[in-house]
């Protein structure tokens, strides 16, 4: 869980990098794909320091029936995120040239594939499937 908190802000860039979301689809979106949850006192803050450090910009929704604020990236948060991914398949790379082995080879799947979806991690050979939804 600890780790997952550290990622917590890439995976949500992530997710504004597909779509602009407010924050209950975020949360929803984090159980969904990575079986966890983290409630609102813990994802508006985050928004809220991630908006502040110019990662994420919102706007108001206010044209169905509940007003809700909506989340977006901006081309910081992107240049960010883009740079983290590089760093991590580049970590992802050494950790498979000194060992001699691709980590989770045979799915084809490049880093952000891993982190987009908990289903091919779960289809690798060998590994148990998540017995969460």
């Amino acid at each position: 869980m600890k780790l997952m908190r550290g990622l917590l802000d890439l995976v949500v860039l992530q997710f504004l990098r597909a779509n602009p979301m407010h924050g209950y689809q975020i949360i929803t979106s984090l159980r969904k794909q990575f079986g966890v949850y983290f409630g609102p006192s813990t994802i508006y803050p985050l928004l809220s320091v991630m908006e502040e450090n110019g990662y994420i910009k919102s706007h108001w929704d206010l044209e169905n029936d509940r007003p809700r604020k909506v989340y977006g990236i901006t081309p910081q948060g992107a240049e960010l995120l883009n740079c983290t991914e590089d760093s991590l398949t580049h970590i992802y790379r050494k950790l498979a040239i000194g060992t001699g082995r691709i980590p989770f080879s045979g799915n084809g799947l490049p880093l952000g594939s891993i982190v987009n979806g908990k289903k091919h991690l779960n289809e690798h050979p060998g590994r148990p499937a998540n017995p969460l939804p």
